[in-house]
C-alpha cells in the first residue's frame, strides 16, 4: 500500500431523515450522549463542552449548524468525536447527531460533485454525494463544517 493511499470508508449518520457521511479517517470515536457543559455566549450551535478522559471536547448540534430544525435527543443521539485540521495543527471536535447507521466503502468514483439543491445547510460543507443502495450520502467536509472560527470562539470562552 502506498504512502498516500486514501482511505474511502465513511460513517454514516442521520439528521431528520437525510443520510450523510464523515470519512473514517478523520472519525476518532462515538459516544453515547452525556451531560455537556453549556459555554455563556457561544454560538447557538455550540451546545458546550464535555470531559473526554480528562480533556475539554467542544461538542456541537449538527442539526443547528446545518440551519435544520433543532430537536430532543433520543436514544439513538450521539456524539461523533471527530479531529479537524487547523492552521494550528489538529483538533479534536465533538459532533451530536440523531443516529450513527453504518461504515460503508466508497470509491472516488461513487461520490459525485455536489450540486446546488437549495439545501437549508452550506452547501460548501458537502464535498460529494454518492449512492449506496437506494440512498444517497452527503459526504461532509469535516475541516469547513468545523472550521477553526468556531472550534476558537469555545476556547476563548
Amino acid at each position: 500500500m502506498s504512502a498516500n493511499t486514501e482511505i474511502h470508508a465513511y460513517l454514516t449518520f442521520r439528521l431528520e431523515q437525510e443520510l450523510f457521511a464523515f470519512n473514517v479517517g478523520q472519525v476518532l470515536e462515538i459516544l453515547e450522549m452525556k451531560p455537556i457543559t453549556k459555554i455563556p455566549g457561544a454560538p447557538d450551535f455550540m451546545r458546550g463542552v464535555i470531559n473526554l478522559r480528562g480533556n475539554v471536547l467542544p461538542v456541537i448540534d449538527t442539526r443547528i449548524k446545518f440551519r435544520m430544525q433543532e430537536t430532543d435527543f433520543t436514544i439513538d443521539t450521539c456524539i461523533i468525536v471527530l479531529t479537524t485540521q487547523t492552521e494550528n495543527g489538529p483538533v479534536q471536535v465533538g459532533a451530536i447527531v440523531d443516529a450513527v447507521q453504518k461504515v460503508i466503502d466508497l470509491t472516488p468514483d461513487q461520490i459525485q460533485p455536489p450540486v446546488s439543491m437549495g439545501a437549508s445547510y452550506r452547501e460548501d460543507y458537502v464535498s460529494g454525494i454518492a449512492k449506496a443502495d437506494e440512498d444517497f450520502i452527503l459526504t461532509i467536509n469535516i475541516d469547513k463544517v468545523f472550521a477553526v472560527d468556531d472550534i476558537s470562539a469555545l476556547s476563548e470562552n
